[in-house]
């Protein structure tokens, strides 16, 4: 069934969505928006880290169900980021090349310049981290929770020590067991919004650097404050419609790696959230079209949205798949 609803998410972005880049041959990305405007017509508003969670599912699609085709289209695509970003693969945003680099890696490529631009980041202002950006005073949760993951990942454990409890001891909120958003280094400020994203990429790094009890708080405060009746909140449009997409693939991890009851929690909030996410979904050319809040009925048309979904159901496809054939 959740495996099913994942092909059906992948067949509708992938018709609405992917296109050529500047009509260039062999070239895809996905258009930022359905129907396009002009602007999305021709990538000028291309969404950089909207990009790497699509090929996140892309990548998750063919561990799904693998095709030779599909796989041609991950080529391509990477390569699309390259030639979209003027020949680079950096940006201004230290958050969007962690993202990157977690895609890519998943996709077997050599994601060195993109650590490098991490590694580079760090400094001992506030306390360590990096920032969220170039020419930058602000050091967040959704820059240091993917890096730490990515330099875990690449066998770059210290670094990604060094960031976990950095993120443990200056962003957890002692009272809930949340993640705040960051931290203004100059004045000392401590950004508290609350974004189911945070609590995705914490968890995240948690589980990759073994950190089960961090994890365990951070799966019990997302039940008890961000998933009303066992689904997780959205968060709007734009860079928002991926938030709890993010949240949601974490968690699935958190299913397989954690003891009960907190791995039985987490599997929980993926699978309701998925259903509700299917059942709120409204007919459109090439499939469903999704809503930014799962448990909601108000469709759509950006990417990220219609991304955040995708996340999310293939999430609750790798949790369907582990129970009957014994491996994530």
């Amino acid at each position: 069934m959740y495996g099913d609803w994942a092909a059906a998410a992948e067949t509708a972005i992938t018709t609405r969505h992917l296109r050529r880049v500047w009509g260039l041959p062999g070239t895809v990305l996905g258009r930022s928006g359905w129907p396009p405007s002009p602007d999305q017509r021709v990538h000028w508003h291309w969404n950089y880290w909207w990009q790497a969670h699509l090929l996140d599912c892309l990548i998750d699609a063919q561990l799904r169900a693998p095709s030779a085709d599909r796989g041609a289209t991950i080529d391509r695509f990477i390569s699309s980021v390259r030639l979209r970003n003027f020949g680079k693969w950096t940006n201004n945003y230290y958050d969007d090349m962690a993202w990157l680099g977690l895609a890519m890696q998943r996709a077997g490529r050599d994601v060195e310049m993109l650590l490098a631009e991490l590694r580079s980041a760090w400094t001992p202002e506030g306390g360590g981290g990096i920032w969220w950006r170039h020419n930058d005073r602000f050091k967040n949760t959704p820059s240091n929770g993917p890096a730490a993951i990515l330099h875990a990942r690449a066998g770059e454990t210290e670094r990604a020590r060094e960031l976990f409890a950095w993120l443990d001891s200056t962003l957890v909120d002692p009272g809930t067991g949340l993640v705040w958003d960051g931290l203004r280094v100059d004045s000392g400020e401590l950004v508290k919004h609350i974004y189911t994203y945070c609590q995705g990429v914490f968890l995240g790094a948690a589980l990759e650097l073994s950190e089960v009890d961090a994890a365990a708080r951070t799966v019990r405060a997302v039940a008890q404050h961000c998933a009303p009746d066992g689904v997780l909140r959205g968060q709007g449009d734009g860079d928002g419609g991926l938030f709890a997409g993010i949240l949601a693939r974490y968690l699935a991890l958190a299913a397989e790696r954690l003891p009960t009851p907190e791995a039985d929690t987490a599997r929980g909030l993926v699978l309701t959230s998925a259903r509700a996410c299917w059942e709120g979904a409204h007919e459109a050319p090439g499939g469903p079209l999704f809503s930014a809040e799962w448990s909601g009925w108000v469709p759509s048309t950006d990417l990220s949205v219609q991304v955040g979904a995708w996340l999310l159901l293939e999430s609750a496809a790798t949790l369907t798949r582990s129970r009957t054939t014994g491996g994530a």
